[in-house]
């Protein structure tokens, strides 16, 4: 019985009866939002399970993640996900909106996001929704203002580990929006680095990480770099339609850039939009954010403030220059990605390797 009341006690103090009392006290009511779980309702699919859209009684639209298994790496994923969430308020995450555990396998109740991923739109221009230059700068001025947050704003530092571009939904009227926390881990304020097994998404994995099992904020950093470069160039992170040594979107962009190529490699829409001048800057920061060094990368905060400096300029204030000077490892760097390509699957990654005209599922919602 004390037992029984210890776990209670952490239960609420962890915010579980936050979480749980607003929507959902059983299996029936979550069946009743998905509609049994229709396949009709399946908004995506991903490593930790399924996305539907449900309505509640109300009338609100929510998304509900269900588990793929009963499967204790699964919902270790799926507690720890409502951990993260919990501590964290910002405009520019997903918010929890509450969780079921009185089910077969754990179901989590999401703000329901309903313009799908950024990846969509880097790789699929429409004329109906062209993703414009304004736009994916505003998407990296949101992105990189969420993860500094995260690693220096937050109650407790978050790093998020599995930043990709299938990770950032856009919402109605085109906010982004950081998804995803399954893999997040929250960090002691003094503490820099985790030591844990790897885990993260292949083209998007720090090296650094990669070698060490040591994750860092600059970490996080780097992964941002990739997504950074995908809303630079329209092109994917790993990409099997390119050369062998070019396969990977690092190895191409940096290539690019130590050869003078670099407006070679930008999406038409960037460069018909922006000036020579902003397309180099963004170009420079991409490349120390994927410097092999750790300590070499800059903070997100520098990363935001640059970013900002940059969009500022676009709307007419005094343009600032970022031409720093950088310390490159680049013949490292051009063959990072397959120099550790033949340990992917022995790490459980995400390999994601698939022709650049195929647009990836929903990772999350």
């Amino acid at each position: 019985m004390r037992k029984k009341k210890i776990k209670e006690k952490f239960f609420k103090k962890n915010g579980g009866l936050l979480l749980q009392q607003q929507l959902y006290s059983g299996e029936r009511n979550v069946e009743k939002t998905t509609d049994k779980f229709n396949e009709k309702r399946i908004l995506g699919q991903g490593g930790q399970g399924t996305v539907y859209k449900g309505m509640l009684a109300d009338g609100r639209i929510v998304a509900i993640k269900k588990s793929k298994v009963v499967d204790e790496g699964k919902v270790e994923q799926f507690i720890n996900e409502v951990v993260i969430l919990s501590q964290i308020n910002h405009r520019n995450v997903v918010k929890l909106l509450g969780c079921c555990l009185e089910t077969e396998v754990p179901v989590l109740a999401y703000e329901f996001i309903p313009n799908g991923t950024i990846s969509q739109y880097i790789l699929h221009q429409s004329d109906e929704f062209p993703l414009t230059g304004d736009m994916r700068l505003q998407i990296a001025v949101e992105v990189a203002g969420a993860l500094c947050y995260l690693h220096s704003a937050a109650s407790i530092p978050i790093y998020h580990r599995d930043i990709k571009s299938t990770n950032i939904l856009l919402d109605e009227k085109y906010r982004a929006k950081i998804a995803d926390f399954g893999t997040s881990r929250s960090v002691a304020i003094d503490q820099t680095h985790l030591t844990t097994l790897v885990r993260g998404t292949f083209g998007y994995l720090d090296p650094e990480y990669f070698r060490s099992s040591q994750f860092t904020e600059k970490s996080d950093v780097y992964s941002f770099g990739v997504v950074l470069a995908e809303l630079l160039t329209g092109q994917k992170p790993i990409c099997s339609t390119r050369s062998e040594e070019d396969r990977g979107l690092v190895a191409f962009f940096i290539a690019a850039m130590n050869e003078n190529r670099l407006f070679d490699t930008i999406d038409p829409q960037v460069i018909d939009e922006a000036k020579k001048e902003e397309i180099t800057a963004v170009a420079y920061l991409i490349k120390r954010c994927l410097n092999l060094s750790g300590r070499r990368r800059p903070t997100m905060k520098e990363v935001t403030v640059e970013l900002e400096g940059i969009r500022m300029s676009r709307m007419g204030s005094n343009a600032n220059s970022f031409h720093d000077e950088i310390d490159s490892d680049e013949t490292d760097l051009i063959n990072a990605s397959e120099k550790y390509a033949f340990d992917s699957e022995d790490f459980g990654l995400d390999t994601g390797v698939a022709s650049c005209s195929k647009v990836e599922p929903f990772a999350s919602y």
